[in-house]
């Protein structure tokens, strides 16, 4: 019995593995297919002769434009769905992401500052004061809920009035200064329209550290998901583990949004979609919904500047347009649990 235990958890961790195999592949393919998409069409064909070195006139909008935009999407993508993991295993619940709980709202409201009253500040500030926006809301989570014991219902009920405070601002200075407007409402559609390797190279090193270090903690969420009696019975120190981890999310969902702007509802969309596929092991979980929230963004950038060129639909109303409607079937099926 005890082999054919071992041999079946052996087949189901093999099948999942060639899972995430598969759906890397798909997402390589559909970012290579994207970058037809656009402007002006390039053959994927074209792509590959730009890619073994032939000279076209089309190179420069493949090696400047449509490949580093499908390369950001990818990183953003894994980003913001890592981080919806962390923060759905460390709150315990399924509802919670970085836009849902007012992370991105406080990296928008400081980042629309930065633009309207400050437009000719260096490229560089921007993508640091949208990150500051994501930690002012994290550490406001922390001093709330050390006053009611770090409870998780606690940190969801924060984070939505905290959201709602920032996002109250927000709209406050862009009718207060709606001439000054204009490139504050692109950013905050969440838009991977003129991103390029400047943006990535601003991602990357965020990325490198703290996804490694998501994967490092697998263990640590396994346990926090549990209730809060079993966690500290395997010997976790609970309240510190839950703001270590919350920082890291807030980390790499600040970093993503400072990056492409705010986008919603993948850290919502992508660790549901895995839990499906995966199951709720960490280990796993991670690197599907990573690999998942990768292939939503760059789906949703592809169908954005497909739909009706020259015009572009930013990505972040794409999300949105699926995020809401699951989440309000989220909220339903969730109530009947209940």
């Amino acid at each position: 019995m005890k082999v054919d235990t071992t041999a079946a958890s052996s087949k189901r961790s093999s099948r999942k593995a060639i899972a995430l195999f598969a759906l890397a592949a798909v997402t390589i393919v559909a970012a290579f297919l994207g970058m037809s998409v656009g402007s002006v069409y390039v053959a994927p064909g074209q792509i590959v002769a730009i890619w073994t070195g032939e000279s076209s006139s089309l190179s420069f909008i493949v090696e400047n434009y449509r490949l580093p935009r499908a390369i950001l999407a990818i990183l953003a993508g894994a980003g913001f769905a890592i981080s919806g993991v962390i923060l759905q295993g460390m709150i315990r619940n399924p509802l919670a992401s970085p836009d849902v709980i007012g992370v991105t709202k406080g990296a928008g409201l400081f980042a629309v500052a930065i633009i309207l009253f400050f437009p000719h500040a260096s490229p560089l500030v921007l993508p640091l004061f949208a990150f500051l926006g994501a930690l002012a809301v994290a550490l406001a989570l922390i001093a709330f809920a050390r006053k009611s014991g770090a409870q998780p219902s606690t940190f969801a009920l924060v984070g939505l009035g905290v959201g709602a405070v920032c996002q109250a601002l927000t709209e406050f200075v862009l009718v207060k200064y709606p001439m000054q407007a204009n490139d504050s409402l692109v950013w905050l559609a969440g838009s991977l329209w003129g991103k390029g390797w400047d943006e990535i190279y601003g991602l990357l090193p965020w990325l490198c550290v703290l996804i490694p270090a998501a994967f490092a903690l697998h263990r640590q969420l396994d346990i926090i998901s549990l209730d809060e009696h079993s966690s500290t019975g395997l010997g976790l120190r609970v309240s510190q583990s839950r703001y270590g981890l919350l920082l890291l999310a807030v980390a790499l969902a600040g970093a993503c949004v400072a990056a492409i702007g705010s986008i919603g509802f993948i850290g919502l969309l992508a660790p549901q979609i895995a839990r499906k596929l995966f199951g709720n092991q960490h280990r796993i979980l991670l690197p599907g919904a990573a690999i998942i929230g990768a292939l939503i963004l760059v789906i949703a950038d592809a169908i954005g500047r497909g739909v009706n060129p020259p015009v572009e639909i930013p990505a972040g109303i794409l999300t949105a347009l699926i995020g809401v409607p699951y989440f309000l079937y989220l909220v339903r099926v969730e109530k009947k649990r209940t």
